[in-house]
């Protein structure tokens, strides 16, 4: 731990860093990355629904349902973080009603150990997102290119290009704003719109691929240290590479496991 870190971080803790300190958060998605991650002193811990992509293999984040996230978010959970740990809320686990939308938020509190969810979208889900927050279930809010609307998107695009779309960008902050999103994510949007909206609300702004003016920013943990095949996404520095020390490790084993170097008298009882 951290020297200084040791005070647990609570929603209010998080919107009190607006204009401040950095928000530095990052997903993970089992005990031990979010064990690494808390070590490190992050703010924000998401257990993001791009572990589908990431862990589960799928080509979007739409197949992810509850009962994965579920599961993903109690692992994180035992970890009992330091970091404010937060829950993404899968496809149409939150646009049906909003009384279905309480019901799942409130399943990521009680049994999965979350201390917030995240949704994406601005007006039509400000009536959840004001639900939620009344029953006391924060919210962290999510705009610019949400990954559930892919298809509505055509794709991993950014977002905010005309003034047109720009425009209903900072509506939706101000709206999620007003419905008691204690923060918001905005991704994939020009940094010069992050800077806008981050200057016109009064909640944290936590950016990924939204430029340096944000009050905050999150990243994939797996994209942070090398542990995804391919080349990086544009808005990820990589810090570390460790695919390719675990792909080196195992072909070392395989080689001595071959060759009879592994094992030895001293590994044998």
């Amino acid at each position: 731990m951290m020297p200084g870190r040791e005070k647990k971080i609570t929603v209010p803790a998080i919107r009190q860093k607006k204009g401040g300190e950095k928000i530095v958060a990052v997903t993970a998605y089992d005990y031990p990355t979010t064990l690494f991650a808390d070590a490190a002193g992050v703010d924000l811990i998401l257990v993001g629904d791009s572990l589908g992509m990431v862990l589960l293999g799928y080509p979007t984040t739409l197949p992810v349902t509850m009962e994965e996230m579920l599961h993903h978010t109690k692992a994180c959970a035992r970890a009992k973080p330091r970091a404010l740990l937060v829950a993404d809320m899968p496809y149409l686990s939150y646009q049906i009603t909003v009384e279905e939308a309480v019901r799942n938020a409130g399943r990521f509190i009680q049994e999965g150990g979350a201390e917030a969810v995240k949704l994406e979208g601005g007006e039509p889900v400000a009536e959840v997102i004001h639900r939620l927050v009344s029953i006391g279930i924060p919210v962290l809010a999510h705009l610019g290119m949400t990954p559930q609307s892919v298809h509505a998107f055509g794709g991993h695009r950014v977002q905010g290009r005309t003034d047109e779309a720009a425009k209903r960008l900072i509506e939706d902050a101000h709206i999620v704003e007003q419905a008691g999103a204690f923060a918001v994510v905005l991704e994939l949007i020009p940094a010069a719109l992050a800077k806008q909206i981050t200057e016109q609300i009064t909640i944290p702004t936590i950016g990924i691929g939204a430029g340096p003016y944000c009050d905050g920013q999150i990243q994939v943990l797996h994209d942070l240290i090398g542990l995804v095949p391919g080349e990086p996404f544009k808005h990820t520095k990589r810090y570390a590479h460790i695919g390719e020390t675990i792909t080196k490790a195992l072909q070392q084993y395989a080689e001595e496991v071959r060759t009879g170097q592994f094992p030895t008298e001293e590994h044998a009882f």
